[in-house]
Parts: C-alpha cells; structure tokens; sequence
C-alpha cells in the first residue's frame, strides 16, 4: 500500500482536528495555552489514527484481503528485499560480464516482482514459488558463484561449477520471468478480452455501412 497516500490522509484530517480543538479549549474554555495544546495534539493523532485506519481498512477491502494476510504479506516482501540486497551485493563481485548482464537483468525482475506484490499485495498469491523457492536459489547461487569466481587459482572441478551455475541462472531468470509473467496474467487476459470487444465493435460499425 502507498504508505506516501496513507499519511497525507491523515495529515489533512488532523491538521483541521487539532486547530478546531485548540481553538475551543482555548478561547470558549480558556484554558492555559499548553494545556489547549495538549489536548490540541491528543486530538490531532487520534484523529490522524482513526483516517490512516480508514484508509488501510478500505485497501485491504479492495484487495481482499484480511489484516493477517496482508502483516504474512508484508513480511515476505520485506524478506524478499534483503535477499535482493544481497543479490545486489554479489553483483559487484562478477567479472564475468555474460554473467554480470545476466545477473542484472534477474534483479530487474526481481524488483519488479517486489514491487508489484508491494504496491498490490493480492498478487502475491500468484508468484508464491517466487517468494518461496525461485529468490534463494537465484541469491544462493550467485553468492557461492561470485566466491569461486573470485579464487586466484581454479581447478576443473571449480570451473566446472560455475560453467553449471551460470546455465543455472539462465534458467532460473526465464523461471522467474514467467512468474512475473504469471502475477500479470489478469491484466494479460483483461486486455485481450477489451480488445476482442473493441475489435467486435468496429467490425459492427463496418457491416452497418
């Protein structure tokens, strides 16, 4: 969820909230000045909680989602993301540059597939092998790739391995490129079916002229 949409919301409701508070315990209660702007303050943050409650309560309505799922969620991005840390990590240690191109293009995907399950969180149920298998061997690999590449001396059984790994890799970015592929798939079929129709739509304006 748009955490940016989620706080200006707030914002705008309590700033109104505190001043109208301020406003009343100060003058029509004449109150002291700190105690009309405690209250002011206590008003404004409940007020500023029960909108980002609001807010969060409707997202997760339109997302269909309960609170639970969305926390399980959550935490599997955010876990996603440190391993994509480190994905990033082990690329400043490739020499490879058939490798390092690779490797760059499987951390597009993999932002990419974050960020989506970040932004809409019901897609996260539809690239699960991602989130569960996919990441750690692509992030396992190209750690243990990057630490043998990096070895002064190599013998066949080390070159072998990484001859292994990068195959590996290859197929591991096409894997992970059909499940982003998958989490899209809605919208793929969303726009097929607005294109058949526009498609219909026109041939029937054709045949009435």
């Amino acid at each position: 969820m748009n955490r940016f949409i989620t706080h200006t919301t707030g914002v705008f409701v309590s700033l109104p909230v505190m001043s109208a508070v301020w406003l009343t315990a100060f003058f029509p209660m004449s109150m002291p000045y700190l105690s009309s702007s405690g209250i002011a303050l206590a008003g404004g943050a409940a007020a500023y909680g029960t909108a980002a409650a609001v807010v969060h309560a409707r997202f997760l309505k339109k997302s269909g989602l309960t609170r639970s799922e969305y926390r399980y969620i959550q935490k599997n991005v955010k876990e996603a993301k440190q391993k994509m840390n480190r994905l990033s990590r082990a690329l400043f240690s490739i020499r490879s540059v058939s490798l390092l191109k690779q490797t760059v293009d499987l951390l597009r995907v993999v932002r990419r597939i974050c960020k989506l399950a970040e932004k809409e969180p019901q897609r996260f149920y539809k690239a699960e092998s991602f989130f569960y298998n996919h990441l750690d061997s692509a992030v396992e690999i190209t750690e243990r790739y990057a630490f043998l590449s990096l070895q002064p001396k190599k013998n066949s059984e080390i070159q072998s391995s990484l001859k292994e790994a990068n195959r590996t890799l290859k197929e591991l970015t096409f894997t992970m490129e059909e499940d982003l592929f998958q989490m899209l798939s809605d919208d793929i079929s969303s726009l097929k079916f607005e294109n058949t129709a526009a498609k219909h739509a026109i041939d029937q304006k054709k045949d009435l002229k």
